[in-house]
């Protein structure tokens, strides 16, 4: 799969495409449905399909102290929209320039001008241009004017209401990774490269491999059963802990994860790390016996749940 961006025009064997166009933090059930649908249309007609995101996310742009909140990076998304069956993902760069824009500006000048769009799919609630005021009713309006076509995808609901990014980051912040990943229909994965820490696991033997929590979501914080998705496509099971380990002095915000039977270094390492169930809050002890104690009833706990639980390809 091809990657874009909107500062030039994408290439020809890609114009006159079927685009894909919202946010899709997540990719949940809902964003699946959306793109799904632009894969069929592009199937059906023989056009080439794009997946347009925006980057940053708008709320980022208009709210930059808003606290972290995304559920999948940009590199994850590229890959999920890939494995979905896109020919390209083109990102908006979400800047003052395209907030400022008018709604026949961002369907003339980008859909058209720069993804030369043909067909534009998007969910029912999509809005777009300055001040949020186009929707798809004008963007239909706008397309027809120009020559493209435009279709709404309705909500997918389940017996709790419409799917959304909402349900799921109020998911992972209760401490219900399950729930996140019926609605993603995988694991929330957290992605980051393994640095060095204080190396205090090690001492104690539980050796751990850190990565900062970065711009995502702080899901609850706590104890984890988890599974680890290494560089060379192996997956591991092991508990993690979410959080500041509040035990040791000064407190520091990591997801620090201990793999099970596994001792090989993994320093500057890219690995995605899936939240499988939540075990337990974080807890301050007294001493490091009582910390080790916990963690050999938490990786037992850990070894437990993921007997149970068959990891998602």
């Amino acid at each position: 799969m091809e990657r874009l961006t909107c500062d030039r025009p994408v290439p020809a064997h890609l114009r006159g495409g079927v685009v894909a166009l919202g946010n899709f933090d997540g990719f949940h059930r809902g964003h699946q449905a959306v793109v799904g649908a632009a894969i069929a249309h592009g199937r059906a007609t023989g056009r080439p399909v794009l997946v347009a995101s925006f980057d940053p996310h708008p709320v980022r742009f208009f709210r930059p102290d808003a606290p972290p909140f995304r559920l999948t990076t940009l590199e994850q998304r590229a890959g999920l929209f890939a494995e979905a069956g896109a020919d390209a993902m083109l990102v908006f760069r979400f800047d003052g320039t395209l907030a400022s824009l008018t709604p026949e500006e961002f369907v003339s000048d980008l859909l058209i001008g720069r993804a030369g769009a043909a067909h534009v799919v998007t969910g029912e609630d999509f809005t777009f241009g300055k001040g949020r005021s186009g929707n798809v009713a004008i963007l239909s309006e706008i397309g027809a004017r120009h020559g493209m076509t435009t279709a709404a995808i309705g909500p997918v609901s389940d017996d709790k209401g419409p799917i959304s990014s909402s349900r799921i980051r109020a998911a992972l912040t209760e401490g219900d990774p399950q729930e996140a990943a019926r609605l993603l229909t995988r694991p929330f994965r957290i992605a980051g490269t393994v640095q060095h820490g204080d190396k205090v696991g090690r001492t104690i033997g539980y050796p751990t491999a850190n990565i900062a929590l970065d711009r995502y979501l702080r899901p609850r914080y706590g104890i984890y059963a988890v599974r680890g998705r290494l560089p060379d496509g192996r997956v591991i099971d092991g508990a993690a802990n979410v959080g500041i380990r509040p035990t040791f002095d000064p407190p520091k915000e990591l997801l620090e994860v201990f793999f099970f039977d596994f001792a090989e270094s993994l320093y500057d390492q890219p690995i995605e790390i899936e939240l499988i169930a939540y075990i337990r809050p974080e807890a301050k002890f007294d001493s490091l016996e009582a910390l080790t104690a916990q963690m050999d009833r938490d990786c037992a706990e850990a070894k437990r749940i993921l007997a149970a639980s068959s990891p998602v390809a």
